[in-house]
């Protein structure tokens, strides 16, 4: 056993937090190497051994916009303008898989490593930061989806269209969203980790968040047609974004830039809460999961 003496310097030292939010970055960045290779690891896993593989991140979106274009654009009569209905549905889907991943993903970051952080000690958050990471590395897939679809309406069809004048802005867009499923995703594992129905409750809620988030209609139909619970949509800053982020790829909508920052100011006050819950959390976790 080697005892410390004066001469002697700790390549690392181990001990009890007592802040509400620790995020060391230098701790990160040593464990960098380790934060690639859980990138890699959720990147080549989520569809290892399967007859598609990587073509399923190319499928979901299509399909589903497919489906979104038939079923509300043509049956209930969802009317665009200004922009063709399938590049609009795969527009705010794609956005919108990024953050339902983010979100779920990190929600149950201590039921899913359970195992590796009662046996290994590196920084827990990078744990739920890779999910972030290798999920925009799936999301600029669909991304280059879209501009393909998107230059082929613009060279091959007679409807015009172009992107919006906030084009610049669409890095916030994706930051936002991403700083949204990270810090509700954080503040959700919390809980998790003693009741094992909120990963059932975090299903079933996101898939009522996607009807109340502007996915499939612009915010101007619900004031139009639900005037009187316009509200509960206008307040939702997932829907904020999602508006923003389509007159940016589309110029359709409403060009409120407002909505997006307010949005992007309570997404980065989520990631603290989460930070502190976190923290908090992953002291005592190993006891209850």
């Amino acid at each position: 056993m080697l005892n410390k003496t004066e001469d002697t310097k700790w390549l690392y030292e181990i001990k009890p937090k007592g802040k509400f939010i620790d995020l060391n970055f230098k701790e990160i960045w040593r464990y960098r190497d380790l934060l690639v290779l859980f990138i890699k690891r959720d990147i080549v896993t989520v569809y290892k051994q399967t007859v598609l593989g990587p073509l399923w991140y190319l499928i979901q979106p299509l399909f589903t916009s497919v489906i979104f274009t038939l079923v509300f654009n043509n049956v209930a009569g969802i009317k665009i303008d200004g922009a063709p209905s399938f590049l609009f549905n795969l527009a705010g889907i794609t956005l919108w898989t990024y953050f339902k991943e983010c979100l779920t993903n990190t929600s149950v970051t201590f039921a899913t490593n359970a195992g590796l952080f009662g046996k290994v000690y590196f920084p827990r958050v990078i744990s739920p930061l890779s999910r972030i990471l290798s999920g925009l590395f799936k999301y600029g897939i669909q991304l280059t989806i879209f501009i393909v679809f998107f230059l082929y309406y613009l060279l091959y069809k007679e409807k015009p269209i172009s992107v919006g004048s906030t084009i610049y802005l669409l890095p916030i867009a994706i930051a936002t969203v991403a700083m949204f499923g990270l810090g509700v995703g954080m503040i959700l594992s919390a809980f998790a980790t003693k009741y094992r129905d909120v990963k059932i409750l975090i299903s079933f809620g996101m898939q009522l968040l996607l009807y109340l988030s502007a996915v499939m209609y612009p915010l101007s139909l619900v004031k139009e047609k639900l005037s009187d619970y316009a509200w509960v949509v206008e307040y939702n800053p997932i829907a904020q974004v999602i508006e923003a982020y389509r007159y940016m790829l589309l110029n359709v909508g409403q060009a409120n830039m407002s909505g997006l920052w307010i949005s992007f100011g309570l997404s980065i006050l989520f990631v603290f809460l989460g930070l502190i819950v976190f923290n908090k959390t992953e002291k005592t976790f190993i006891d209850t999961v």
